[in-house]
């Protein structure tokens, strides 16, 4: 899952970056307006970290901008500013979620955690299909009831796989996905082939349905 985490206080940045990381985010950073700006243009993230005074700029703007492209990205609002009107400004703007600062890594944790979850299985900690259970609060992946050891990115790729079931991936929002903002710098796609190889043959080992489809030119997709 990739976070945008849009803060220009360099040491909370790296902060909420190394906590995020460790909980097998992936983080990028935009400390000003503009390159925030830039980065929404060009990718998708799963979870925006959006802090509302920004040098260059407000958070606000930004958010509307975002709701302006008509994209889902999740957006939590994470600012000193914490009267009320300004909780209700941010919301009523399209923020799903708002921390005022100070906050605890661990509670900002859950909040992207469940925000994630809300915005792609609903509810549910455990994803269900047929066979195949993912538990995303343990990060762990059975096919009947017999766990499936996959690497981070395996990991990852699983999860874009079966939160957009049906619809086909291509190959360039899957480099986004693993790589961020550094996938237009490979010159070819052979990591993501071998990554994709690596996780259809543990799953294919463990007896799943074999739901991982791959469209010639086009991508992948998960069918089911």
């Amino acid at each position: 899952m990739k976070i945008l985490i849009v803060e220009d206080e360099p040491d909370l940045a790296a902060s909420i970056g190394a906590y995020l990381s460790d909980e097998h985010y992936r983080c990028e950073f935009a400390a000003d307006y503009a390159t925030a700006l830039e980065k929404i243009d060009l990718y998708a993230y799963d979870c925006i970290l959006l802090d509302l005074m920004l040098p260059g700029g407000s958070g606000l703007k930004l958010l509307e901008e975002l709701r302006a492209q008509q994209k889902q990205d999740g957006v939590i609002i994470i600012s000193a500013k914490d009267a009320i009107e300004d909780k209700v400004a941010g919301l009523q703007t399209g923020a799903d979620d708002y921390l005022a600062k100070p906050f605890h890594l661990p509670e900002l944790a859950a909040r992207v955690h469940s925000l994630i979850r809300r915005k792609q299985f609903g509810t549910t900690n455990v994803i269900e299909q047929n066979e195949l259970k993912i538990d995303l609060l343990a990060k762990t992946v059975t096919v009947e009831d017999r766990e499936v050891v996959l690497t981070k990115k395996e990991y990852d790729l699983l999860l874009l796989f079966v939160s957009n079931r049906n619809k086909v991936i291509s190959k360039s929002a899957i480099a986004e996905q693993l790589s961020g903002d550094m996938a237009d710098m490979f010159d070819s796609y052979d990591f993501i082939y071998a990554h994709v190889k690596n996780l259809k043959r543990k799953l294919q080992e463990a007896g799943y349905g074999n739901y991982l489809k791959t469209l010639y030119g086009t991508g992948y997709k998960w069918v089911i």
